[in-house]
Order: C-alpha cells, then structure tokens, then sequence
C-alpha cells in the first residue's frame, strides 16, 4: 500500500491541499528538532511527552430516552407489580454513572415517551441534534413498534434495553439483527454499558491520526466508515529523529524502570535497554510533533537495512500499555485491529503471525511486540522477560507471558468494511528456543475450528478475554461485516 492509493482511504481535494500545506510546516519543524532546537510550536527532543496524553479525548454524546405504555400498568408483561418508576430512576442512574466513567456527555429525558407524538418529538429532537448514539429503555411490551420506528428513522446507533420481562424472542429477533443497532434483552447493566462503549470507540477512532512510517512519501487520507486519519511520513523520519535523541534522565528512568519489571533478562546489555528506551521517548516525540495518536511502522525494513541498534518492539510494549496504539510492519490494518483493542475493550493485544501446530492442532501466535497490562490498562503487567530481537539478534524484544487456561479473541479488519473474528483458549507460551519465530509466542486452542489450518487472516491481533459478542455488536452498530474461521472448508461471511 502507499499513500492513499491503495489503503481503501477517501480524502477530498481541499483537505489534501490542507495537509500539503501542513506537511510542509511539520517539515520544517522536525528540522529544528533534529538540530535540537524547539519549533515554533513543539518541544526540542529533550522535553518530556507524557504518552497517555497522546490519546485522544473526544466528545461523545449519548441521547437516551424510556419508553413505556401510560401507568397504571394492567396485566401483560411486565405485570402489575412491577416498580415502573423506581426502575426507571435506577436505569437513569446507572446510564449517568456509566457516562461519568467513560467520559460521555449524557443527555436523558427525564420524562417518559408514552404516545406516537412523544416518539415522534424524539425522532425531532435526535434529528436535530445529532448525538453520537441513542440509548432507549423498553419498560412495555407494547412499545417494540417504536423501538424499530427508531431503529428505521433516527438516523444514528441505536441501542435498545430490554429488561427482563419486558421481551419475548419474537420481539427481538428481527430488530436484535438489523444493522445500526444494539439490543441488550437482559438484567446485566454491563452488557449496556457495553453498548455505551461501542459508541464512544467509533468516536475514538474518528478522532485519531495513524502516523504511517514507510516508504519516501508525504501523505494524508481518512479510511472508509472508520473516519480515521491516516497520515504517512517517509521511514527516514523516525531514525533520523532517533539518531538525535539524546540519552536523558528520562531515557535512563525507562530503561531502568523496564530491567527492574522483568522477570529474567536474557540477551539484552543496559546498551540494548537505553537504546529501547531511547526508541520510545523518540516515538512520543514524533506522534506528538506530527499531531497522531498511534502509529504503524516498517520497523523490520528499518532492522533489515541496519538504520537503528534496536527493533522497536520494547518500546511499542510501553505504548500499548497506557492506550497508544504502536504497530510493526506498516500493517496499516493490523494497527487499525490494535486500536480496536484498545479503543473498544481498553486493554492492548499483540499484532501476530499465525503458525499452525499440526501435530496437535494448535494456533501459534508468534510476534515480538505486545502490551503488557493485557488485562487492561489499569491492571498489572503480565510476566515478561527480556529478549533480543530473534530474527536479527538485535536490542530488546520482549517475551510476554500469557496466562494460560484463560480464553483470548482474535480480531482483523480485513479493510475498513469487514472483520475477522475468533476465540479461543491459551494452552501454553511456547519458547525460543527449542522453536523459531518471534520471542512472544503463545498456542492457542481455537473455539469451533476443526482444522487449524483453516484460521483466517494473517497478523490477526490476540487480545485476553472473551470477547466476540461485544467486538461482533461493534460491528454490527457500525455495518461492518464479519468474517469467522471456519469449521472446516471455506470461511464465512456475516452481514
């Protein structure tokens, strides 16, 4: 792929001819920070970044709404003792408790929408206003038929609360399907917010700037349905910026703080740890100076021409860690499926080559970067030990060691309309030697594949947990398609 050519991007003339103009300045800042003087409007490369901040935070808004039949309630469902406003304050609750903590700006009515008018004022209101996405709370069984006018008219995700009581399989069955929306027929306020989350990630990637490091080109494009930007500076950049990065307190600070958390350090000299740590202040540096939150690299080019002492692959690890996306190769897809880890689930996982285990039907999932805190990025790090690069025997390349027992998903954009996705359980972290391959390798027991050498996809992203309702309800909010391994033959396809 290059530039916006073959990425399955979309950008218009004016913008291009914005971003033109903008490359140019960043050009010459980025000369100034070579010589290691401050730009105009950036930090020589000496100054702090503090990665988390390169995150972004964007609004969302979040509409919500109940509907129900006018009370007294009098037989049918949910039945006559139902707490009809004790609920509806604990549901209302709940949503802005959910907000507060995922950072969404709730906007809920406060009084309850009983007649086709109140419908038709919300569909108004929604129209006008244009939220992010719409939450509605279905306290009757009567009130479906609004619930699919919405699903049809509102013109934005809709999810739909059911509690028990208020559902039989026939109401939900077609509008439970239907793209665009997101139903939760249950008493489990988690499986909700899930839905909530669902709309702050799409938010999260249209606020995003991917910073593609590859090739000898200025460029930027905005991927298909995702929003994303996607901005591609020359490979030059980044071990130009790296070769003028001094070693600073903060630089002895991370390599130090990185030896200290391993469990056993194998191959790598303090050298080899300074020079990561080096690679990873030089990374916040540019994702800050290029404005981008995440970024995609041709890093095994960089190795394989000799242009750094060290593969990035510690340095993304501390990245993946506090929600900043870092992904090998310039797989422009896999880092967008790294982001959806991040963005949707809050926790990193690790971009992989699949190898399959015949003799006993396992999915090895090797690569040589992966984040830490794979239960989440306020958890604690996974043991870790530190490796060389295994490919070049070069730097620090980290071995992650996965918990094994515990289930792990398998996602891949495919392309910005479709998603492979798969799960699975850890059986064991497989080491090097005895095998070849990269330093984080980890077999994997697939769910409902018969053949391993029909797994789909390729630097497909492992992420602990088991989580294909909520990435498959993602997907399914935002039409994008998905694709299963099959149980055996070809694979398929889910609209």
């Amino acid at each position: 792929m290059q530039g916006n050519h073959d990425c399955g991007c979309c950008v218009s003339r004016r913008h291009c001819l914005k971003v033109l103009s903008a490359a140019a300045a960043v050009a010459g800042l980025g000369r100034g920070l070579l010589a290691g003087q401050a730009g105009p409007e950036g930090p020589g490369p000496a100054d702090h970044v503090d990665a988390a901040s390169l995150r972004p935070r964007p609004e969302v808004r979040v509409a919500a709404a109940f509907l129900r039949m006018p009370p007294p309630y009098w037989l049918g469902w949910p039945g006559t003792t139902y707490d009809l406003e004790g609920h509806q304050q604990e549901y209302l609750g709940l949503f802005e408790d959910s907000s507060r903590r995922l950072g969404i700006t709730a906007a809920a009515r406060r009084e309850p929408i009983e007649t086709e008018d109140g419908v038709e004022e919300l569909l108004k209101e929604v129209r006008e206003t244009r939220p992010d996405g719409l939450l509605v709370t279905v306290l009757h069984m009567s009130c479906w038929r609004w619930a699919e006018r919405l699903a049809r008219e509102a013109g934005v995700p809709l999810v739909v609360f059911a509690p028990v009581g208020t559902a039989f399989t026939g109401h939900v069955r077609q509008i439970s399907r239907m793209r665009g929306v997101h139903v939760v027929s249950s008493l489990e306020w988690p499986a909700v917010e899930a839905g909530l989350r669902m709309i702050r990630a799409k938010r999260l990637f249209e606020e995003s700037r991917v910073l593609w490091i590859q090739g000898e080109q200025r460029s930027e494009t905005v991927l298909d349905r995702l929003g994303t930007k996607v901005r591609a500076v020359p490979r030059r950049v980044f071990n130009e910026m790296f070769d003028a990065m001094p070693v600073t307190d903060e630089v002895r600070q991370v390599a130090a703080d990185l030896r200290r958390g391993a469990e056993r350090i194998v191959e790598p000299t303090e050298e080899d740890t300074v020079n990561c740590a080096r690679a990873f202040t030089t990374a916040k540096r540019l994702l800050a100076l290029e404005q981008s939150n995440a970024l995609s690299m041709d890093c095994l080019g960089m190795v394989g021409a000799k242009l750094v002492p060290t593969p990035p692959c510690g340095a993304w690890m501390l990245l993946q860690d506090v929600g900043v996306t870092a992904g090998c190769e310039a797989d422009l897809y896999g880092a967008m499926s790294l982001m959806l880890t991040s963005y949707l689930l809050d926790r990193p996982g690790y971009m992989n080559d699949p190898v399959p285990e015949t003799a006993k039907n396992l999915l090895i999932a090797a690569h040589c970067t992966s984040g830490s805190r794979i239960r989440g990025f306020t958890e604690p790090a996974a043991p870790y030990v530190l490796r060389d690069h295994s490919e070049s025997s070069l730097g620090v390349s980290i071995q992650i060691l996965w918990p094994v027992g515990e289930p792990v998903t398998l996602v891949r954009f495919e392309d910005s309309g479709s998603m492979i996705v798969d799960t699975g359980v850890v059986v064991a972290n497989v080491d090097t030697p005895p095998a070849g391959g990269c330093r984080t390798s980890i077999e994997i027991a697939m769910d409902n594949v018969a053949d391993v050498r029909d797994v789909l996809g390729f630097h497909q992203v492992v992420t602990l947990g088991s989580h294909r309702a909520q990435v498959e309800g993602f997907c399914q909010l935002y039409g994008i398609d998905v694709l299963r391994s099959p149980a055996g033959g070809a694979g398929s396809r889910e609209g």
